[in-house]
C-alpha cells in the first residue's frame, strides 16, 4: 500500500477556464495541507485550494516540498519558477485532459506546411482583425506583424505621453531596462505562465509552435503573442507614466487583476480549440474536450484504432 493522500478523481478537478488564472509567490515555504497549498512566511500561512489554481509562480526565497509538489501535477496545475522580477521561466506539471485529441490535432498541422501556413494565418488574423490573409507568405506575415506592433507601441506611447525607445532587457539585470521594458518583461512572463498552464491543461504540447519554432514554449508564445498589443503593452506604458515603486510586481497585480474572473481563460481555451479544431463548434462537449475519456487504443494502421488492453494473439496475420 503507497501512504499518502489519495489523488484527486477527474470530477473533483476544475476545469481550466474556471480557475484562478495565476497567484505569484516569493520568500515563503510551500507545502500542502490536504488538498490546499499553503504559503508560510513571517506574517503566517495562507491556504490555497490546489485545484483551483492554473498557475504557480514560485518566486526568489520560496522553498517547496515533495508533497506540495505532487498535490499540483495531481490537481493539473502548472508550477514555475519564475527569477528576480519574473524574468526566468521553468518547469510545468502533468495535463488535466486524458484525451490526445487536440495533440494529435497540433501535431497534424504543425508537420503539413500547408496547414502551419494556415494556422499562422489565422493567428494574425485573430490579433489583427479586418485584414486579408489568405494570400500571404510567412515572410509577409512577419512583416505586416512587425509594422502593427510597431504601431501599438507608438499608439501606447503617445497616449501615456512615455517615450518609446525599442523592446530591450537583459534577463541577468532587470534593472538595467527603461520602466517601460521591465513592465512588459513581468506582465509577459506572468502571461506566459497563464497561457502554458491553458495549454498544458488542455493536452497540448508547449513546444510545438506555427509562428515560433525551435523552443520548448514556442506554442506558448505563439498563443500569448495573441493578446500582448491588447494586454500587457497598454498596461507597460500606463504603469510606466504612473511610476510605481516597484513597477514588475505592480504590473504582476494589474494582469492578476484584469484575469479576474476567470474570461481570459475561457477565451484562452475557445482560442486554441478554434486554432486547432476549427471544424468543431466552439460550445462542443465543453471547453475542455473529454477530460473524463480514459481510455488507451492501439493504432490499428491508417486512421484506425482498435481497442487496448486485449490480447491479439489470436489475431491472423
Amino acid at each position: 500500500m503507497v501512504a499518502g493522500a489519495k489523488p484527486p478523481s477527474l470530477p473533483e478537478l476544475v476545469r481550466a477556464q474556471d480557475r484562478m488564472t495565476f497567484i505569484y509567490l516569493e520568500r515563503c515555504r510551500i507545502h500542502r495541507d490536504a488538498n490546499a497549498i499553503t504559503a508560510t512566511d513571517e506574517r503566517g500561512t495562507i491556504h490555497i485550494p490546489a485545484a483551483a489554481v492554473g498557475a504557480l509562480l514560485l518566486g526568489p526565497g520560496t522553498t517547496v516540498t515533495q508533497q506540495a509538489m505532487v498535490l499540483m501535477a495531481e490537481s493539473g496545475s502548472t508550477v514555475v519558477w519564475v527569477g528576480e522580477e519574473g524574468v526566468r521561466y521553468y518547469a510545468h506539471g502533468r495535463s488535466l485532459a486524458h484525451s490526445s485529441k487536440l495533440l494529435e490535432a497540433q501535431a497534424a498541422l504543425m508537420t503539413n506546411q500547408s496547414a502551419r501556413l494556415r494556422v499562422a494565418r489565422e493567428m494574425y488574423a485573430m490579433r489583427f482583425p479586418g485584414e486579408e490573409t489568405s494570400g500571404l507568405t510567412m515572410q509577409q506575415l512577419r512583416g505586416r506583424e512587425g509594422a502593427r506592433v510597431r504601431k501599438a507601441y507608438r499608439e501606447s506611447s503617445k497616449r501615456y505621453r512615455v517615450p518609446w525607445n525599442g523592446r530591450s532587457y537583459d534577463v541577468e539585470a532587470f534593472e538595467d531596462s527603461d520602466p517601460v521594458n521591465q513592465a512588459l518583461s513581468a506582465a509577459n512572463t506572468s502571461m506566459y505562465g497563464v497561457v502554458h498552464s491553458v495549454i498544458v491543461a488542455l493536452g497540448c504540447s508547449p513546444g510545438l509552435g506555427f509562428v515560433h519554432t525551435g523552443h520548448i514554449r514556442s506554442f506558448v508564445y505563439d498563443i500569448a503573442d495573441l493578446y500582448k498589443a491588447e494586454l500587457t503593452i497598454p498596461l507597460a506604458f500606463e504603469l510606466a507614466a504612473e511610476q510605481p515603486f516597484d513597477i514588475g510586481g505592480e504590473a504582476r497585480r494589474r494582469l492578476r487583476d484584469h484575469f479576474h474572473g476567470g474570461s481570459f481563460l475561457e477565451r484562452c481555451v475557445r482560442d486554441i480549440r478554434h486554432l486547432l479544431l476549427p471544424d468543431e463548434p466552439d460550445d462542443a462537449g465543453a471547453s475542455d474536450l473529454d477530460l473524463s475519456d480514459n481510455v488507451v487504443q492501439l493504432w490499428d494502421g491508417s486512421r484506425r484504432a482498435v481497442a487496448g488492453g486485449a490480447n491479439y494473439g489470436e489475431v491472423p496475420f
